[in-house]
């Protein structure tokens, strides 16, 4: 398998997605893993573009736009990980939920943008549109969290309502989540985020 990753095995059969922001690696989103489900599996993953020696999960031109063919290759990437994963360690891959931070949270979102049923579900905490333009598969009943800071100045509030109402309208039940910490990932919003898993899942 390509991607650099951590499995642990857990005791149901739902599987974490980890998905690190830039520079981030494997072990950062750990701890969100128990606050979420703790008898899940967990699939914690580190990106495997190096942007000025930071892990990345794909190329941007510059901050706020990203190299959409690289995107595009990237998640083609992720995706077939997913399934060679789901042979190797022998769990159910209709069963994987994706938590993303920043720049996983947009693969994770890019997941959802260019394959049907890629995901059991989503946690997206401050993405972005992976891409504009571009026809959505069917995701019917597929639960997204959005995690967003009205005052983000990475990821404005433009981008949650229009990656909202892109998911909606490919069929996504979509719930956004709004604090006023800029970019920063808080407890509060993965203590939310995690209720909305419970009520999903």
């Amino acid at each position: 398998m390509k991607l650099k990753h951590i499995y642990k095995e857990g005791k149901n059969e739902k599987v974490l997605l980890l998905l690190h922001g830039t520079g981030g690696t494997e072990n950062d989103l750990l701890p969100l893993a128990g606050m979420i489900d703790p008898e899940a599996s967990v699939l914690s993953v580190r990106g495997n573009v190096s942007e000025n020696g930071m892990p990345r999960f794909f190329k941007r031109l510059r901050e706020g736009v990203f190299d959409e063919e690289d995107l595009i290759e990237r998640t083609k990437e992720l995706y077939e990980f997913l399934d060679e994963a789901a042979a190797h360690y022998g769990f159910r891959r209709e069963q994987i939920v994706a938590a993303g931070y920043s720049n996983g949270a947009n693969i994770a979102g890019s997941l959802l943008f260019h394959y049907e049923k890629s995901l059991l579900g989503a946690l997206l905490f401050h993405p972005m549109v992976p891409r504009r333009g571009v026809d959505l598969p069917d995701q019917t009943g597929v639960p997204v969290f959005i995690g967003a800071g009205e005052n983000d100045p990475i990821c404005p509030p433009s981008e949650t309502h229009d990656l909202k109402s892109l998911l909606r309208a490919a069929g996504a039940h979509v719930t956004d989540y709004w604090e006023r910490m800029g970019h920063q990932l808080t407890e509060q919003e993965v203590r939310a985020a995690g209720e909305f898993y419970k009520t999903q899942f």
